[in-house]
């Protein structure tokens, strides 16, 4: 008998955990279900996603988590035909995110623990926290900023960013931001599209032995905003302002100032967020507070449980939307933690350190992180006490199910991985976990509550056991309330709506199981289609990325026009390996674990694969640089970690194309 596929695999094992009796009955989510009415955690998810209860679901989430309204709303939900999705929430209803986010603890007791490789560790309390975003708010007032105005910030992640944040929304205005690792282009493709007043940057920023004096950039940033009114520097590193007319951060606190919080709807502009960008220019997605205040809440203290006895912490930089997500640990009150620098410096261990030095009680990390400590051998568990880590999260791309062992064996035998997938566009998951579910190798344990999660054959029909497109059939209220400069909302409808009317599609190809978990295997335009057989990607990278050697890899299918089985390339990146037999390798675990159309046509080793800044590979620009696609209207260097990883591609692909 011939060795299991991926796939085979992933259905014959066991549980990789189960939570204990205590976890399951002790969770903030069962003592949710058991309010509500409910045993079993199905039927408490279709009553939050069935069309005639969700309006009942999302308002229990709001009455549960006590939000506080200035204006009580007249409804839940209403239909609304110039909404994107054709739905408005809680409409007439007024609240403020940062009021809620500020109001859950006060005292002595920390709020935030900040670290970043310049400075030394800092904690602030609940009341320095207040006693910060007060002078804050005033300042920016001081500066003409008021309800609707956007303030932009070039800053990395560190507490003063923070209290920006809840400064800027606490007066109604809009928050956007950029990390400072984007660079002067990716930031301007990004923030020139908001129309900022004013614009908050840092001097430099260290990573690891690295520092970097961005005043430079910062420069070349101000002069692309022609709105800015008012430009401001934090002293980071100590090397003073970028040039004159720049005012400091000292500036900007130094009037006192009395916190307050500005009503606004339920659907008001929060923040904008980005996307990758890897498919041209980002777009810039608008979010609100209503929709992210609930969504957060929802997400964190039933599927995350957390509360007020936690630290939560997550590695991600300020331009990715998990580090909105860990701010609104401060919704349930916990403990925000930050980490700014070089997760491997001076140790390859030195994340696995920190953690430990905290005391973080959940923590979060991106898959292709755990993916390098599992490549890398590392044993974190053998170095530290990782006893109090109760939750680790994982996302950004799929975890393979080797991955999700290795922190079984080398994190905590009793800790509940919690793979998590969404995405900026909703500021949160679709799917993940939960304190009552067991954890399955390569899955992801439950669909969210409020998300209407279904995998759809080609014919818009619901499958279950079967890949199809990710859709969410049922509004939600962390939708965004729209794009910039989309009037009319045309370009909004098309990206998620275009191909199954009235329902999002989501663009990831998914198998929901019968037991209810959810394997995503990979972006749908990303899928590969050889001789008409769709393929996932992920159970490529399941087989290929368990070879010795092979540190990283990426795959792609170029179809061919006239209905032949096309091309597929697989790109290896496999330092000090010898090239020839390491490829026979591969062919060999592909054709024997997965099938013979498996196997690739083409095999080229690169130093690196393309990833965005988030960590996920490039598998669409990259198929269409090769087809023949100029590389710039396909992606945006800006976005991605390592631009010159697409070197070898677009030579290929000028090869392809002179050829043709």
């Amino acid at each position: 008998m011939g060795r299991m596929s991926a796939s085979q695999e992933r259905r014959v094992t066991t549980p990789l955990w189960s939570p204990s009796r205590d976890r399951r009955r002790n969770s903030h989510l069962h003592a949710f279900l058991e309010r509500h009415g409910f045993s079993d955690y199905d039927d408490a998810w279709r009553w939050s996603v069935d069309p005639s209860t969700s309006a009942d679901f999302w308002r229990a989430v709001a009455n549960d988590a006590e939000v506080t309204w200035h204006d009580e709303p007249r409804s839940t939900r209403e239909a609304d035909a110039d909404a994107p999705n054709g739905v408005r929430w809680f409409p007439n209803g007024t609240l403020n995110y940062a009021e809620h986010a500020l109001g859950q603890r006060r005292g002595d007791e920390v709020a935030i623990i900040g670290y970043d490789d310049a400075r030394e560790r800092h904690a602030m309390s609940w009341d320095e926290l207040r006693e910060l975003v007060g002078p804050l708010q005033a300042g920016l007032r001081a500066r003409g900023v008021g309800r609707g105005d956007v303030v932009a910030a070039y800053l990395p992640n560190i507490p003063e960013t923070l209290a920006l944040m809840l400064a800027t929304v606490g007066l109604g205005a809009v928050w956007t931001c950029c990390s400072p690792e984007t660079g002067p282009d990716g930031a301007l493709d990004r923030l020139v599209q908001t129309n900022p007043t004013v614009l908050v940057t840092v001097d430099g920023y260290r990573y690891g032995e690295r520092v970097r004096d961005a005043r430079g950039d910062v420069g070349a940033i101000l002069a692309g905003l022609p709105t800015v009114r008012h430009a401001l520097s934090l002293d980071l590193l100590g090397l003073g302002a970028p040039g004159p007319g720049w005012e400091t951060w000292a500036d900007l606190v130094a009037s006192d100032g009395v916190l307050s919080f500005e009503p606004v709807a339920f659907d008001h502009p929060l923040y904008v967020l980005y996307s990758s960008g890897t498919t041209g220019k980002p777009k810039a997605i608008v979010h609100c507070h209503g929709g992210i205040l609930l969504e957060h809440l929802k997400a964190l203290r039933y599927h995350f449980d957390l509360d007020e006895n936690d630290r939560f912490f997550w590695y991600t930089t300020t331009g990715w939307m998990m580090w909105n997500f860990c701010v609104s640990g401060l919704l349930v009150g916990a403990t925000v933690v930050l980490y700014d620098g070089n997760p491997t410096w001076p140790t390859p261990e030195r994340l696995w350190d920190f953690i430990a030095d905290e005391r973080v009680t959940c923590a979060g990390v991106g898959a292709a992180f755990l993916v390098t400590c599992l490549r890398n051998g590392l044993d974190p568990a053998g170095r530290v006490d990782l006893s109090h880590l109760a939750t680790l999260g994982s996302t950004g791309s799929p975890l393979p199910a080797a991955g999700a062992r290795w922190v079984y064996d080398h994190v905590g035998a009793d800790l509940l991985l919690a793979s998590f997938s969404g995405g900026t566009d909703v500021c949160s998951g679709f799917v993940g976990a939960s304190p009552l579910h067991d954890v399955w190798p390569g899955e992801i344990s439950c669909r969210c509550l409020g998300a209407s999660v279904e995998a759809f054959d080609e014919h818009g029909h619901s499958v279950i056991d079967a890949e199809g497109e990710m859709v969410i059939t049922a509004p939600m209220p962390s939708m965004p309330i729209g794009f910039l400069h989309d009037e009319g909302g045309e370009r909004y409808r098309s990206t998620y709506y275009e191909r199954f009317p009235g329902v999002w599609d989501h663009g990831d190809r998914v198998t929901v199981t019968c037991r209810g978990t959810v394997i995503i295997t990979g972006r749908s335009d990303g899928t590969l289609n050889r001789g008409g057989v769709r393929m996932g990607t992920a159970e490529f990278y399941d087989v290929i990325e368990s070879i010795d050697g092979i540190a990283d890899s990426l795959v792609v299918h170029l179809e061919d026009p006239e209905g032949g089985s096309g091309e597929l390339w697989l790109f290896l990146v496999a330092p000090g390996a010898e090239p020839d037999a390491l490829e026979r390798t591969a062919r060999f675990e592909l054709r024997t674990r997965l099938s013979p159309r498996h196997v690739p046509d083409h095999v080229v080793f690169v130093d690196s694969v393309p990833r965005t800044l988030s960590g996920k590979k490039l598998e669409v620009p990259v198929k269409r640089i090769l087809a023949g696609a100029t590389p710039s209207d396909v992606v945006a260097l800006s976005s991605l970690a390592n631009p010159e990883s697409l070197d070898p591609v677009i030579a290929l692909g000028r090869e392809r194309t002179n050829r043709s």
